[in-house]
């Protein structure tokens, strides 16, 4: 059985709606077993811990040293520390009632001397995963390669000018779909850190567009040759450490997927830090990704856009997190994606408990996001403003528009007819109120 030895003095947290303020081991929003609008806050929400920053970050930043000095990093081997760790990470699951984790595959297992020791050292770890993913029921929401960390990707992977580097990178990623098949992985991540480029004057942009396509073609061919049942995600982000990556945005991504014949091979795993990064709102790659039917999950963080870097914090602004859910409501759900805590705590908050706390808080704030948007949907008022906004798209030249059928003579003579639209408020201020009743 699991041996819960990091988190003595905390138990499972329960749901408690009545606690005080000060209460902040329990969830006074998340109720996982609650019917809304048709299923459960927990299929609704389907949480997910990143096994990154929980159990391998140390509050270290380029301006100082680590600062969570966490049990489970001390004492032993490394691969007796990735041992403790994966212990301490599924007593963090099972005790704050989590279905899902997420992890790179240099997270799970340390980086050996050779692939083949590497690969030897993900097998004994992910052995042990698999059994506790048993004893637990906790899943693998997605799995994805760090093809950013290490020196030898320093010019990319799957866009590196040397094809000797694209070739590690792709062992690298043949052995992950393997471990995402043997975990039962929901999905499987491409992050691209370092597929992009600093200067123009050294990169050769259109190969090493067609390159990273080709790469995503050979793991599409892979995973259907071993038989691995996941969704492919792909996670834009504008910068960082790239001056510009090439996954920039929702758009860039589902405008490149499409170029190269892609786009059924793949959906979106939104951050919607990397979104503020871009200069975009929250909300708008998630609304961008779904409205072309490419939302697959969400890496749920926020930022701090005065500061202008990715600062992964844990959302608790619940009028994100109401535009968010009611997002994914309406495409009807992201499953077999989920809404990943892609965040840290800060390097100040340094107890065990601060990591119970966070989580809480934003497992509450998207409890609530869900509670408001299941309300301003199912009371209809702001989707019945928008279809009367529309209304003239319904019948007349405005159908044969909305249709694809009208043309620009009939258009000019609808003019010719009809004379100079009248002046229409959008009513901007009105939304944005009746939207706020519902926080």
């Amino acid at each position: 059985m699991l041996d819960m030895l990091c988190f003595t003095g905390i138990s499972k947290i329960p749901y408690s709606p009545s606690a005080g303020a000060r209460d902040v081991l329990c969830f006074k929003h998340y109720n996982a077993s609650e019917v809304l609008h048709g299923r459960t806050m927990e299929d609704w929400l389907r949480f997910s811990v990143c096994y990154w920053h929980s159990f391998c970050g140390t509050g270290a930043d380029p301006f100082g040293f680590p600062t969570l000095h966490r049990p489970w990093n001390e004492g032993g081997s490394d691969m007796d520390i990735a041992k403790k760790r994966l212990h301490a990470a599924f007593e963090f699951f099972t005790k704050l009632g989590v279905r899902y984790y997420t992890f790179h595959d240099r997270d799970m297992a340390p980086d050996g001397s050779t692939l083949e020791e590497s690969n030897r050292n993900l097998d004994e770890m992910t052995d042990l995963a698999l059994q506790l993913q048993k004893e637990t029921g906790v899943k693998v929401l997605w799995v994805t390669c760090n093809l950013f960390a290490h020196p030898r990707y320093m010019n990319g992977a799957s866009t590196n000018p040397d094809c000797h580097v694209l070739a590690y990178a792709a062992a690298q990623v043949k052995k992950g779909l393997d471990v995402a098949k043997k975990l039962g992985a929901e999905n499987f991540v491409f992050w691209g850190g370092r597929e992009g480029f600093h200067s123009i004057y050294n990169t050769d942009v259109a190969a090493e567009l067609k390159h990273m396509a080709n790469f995503f073609k050979m793991a599409v061919a892979y995973k259907e040759k071993i038989g691995l049942k996941c969704q492919f995600l792909i996670e834009p982000k504008p910068k960082e450490p790239c001056k510009h990556q090439y996954d920039y945005d929702a758009m860039s991504v589902i405008g490149f997927l499409k170029h190269y014949g892609l786009d059924q091979h793949f959906k979106l795993n939104i951050e919607p830090n990397h979104t503020t990064l871009a200069g975009h709102a929250y909300e708008h790659d998630i609304v961008m990704a779904s409205v072309f039917g490419m939302l697959g999950s969400v890496d749920s963080n926020t930022g701090s856009p005065d500061l202008g870097w990715d600062t992964d914090q844990f959302p608790m602004d619940i009028r994100n997190t109401t535009i968010v859910m009611k997002t994914v409501i309406e495409q009807g759900g992201l499953q077999p994606g989920g809404l990943n805590f892609d965040a840290k705590v800060r390097r100040e908050s340094t107890e065990l408990e601060d990591l119970f706390i966070a989580h809480i808080g934003a497992m509450d704030a998207f409890a609530r996001g869900l509670r408001n948007a299941v309300r301003i949907i199912e009371e209809g008022v702001m989707s019945g403003m928008l279809k009367e906004r529309y209304l003239s798209f319904t019948e007349g030249i405005g159908q044969k528009v909305a249709e694809g059928r009208g043309t620009l003579e009939e258009l000019e003579e609808f003019i010719k007819q009809n004379g100079e639209p009248k002046v229409t408020s959008g009513k901007q201020e009105k939304y944005e109120s009746i939207f706020n009743h519902y926080l």
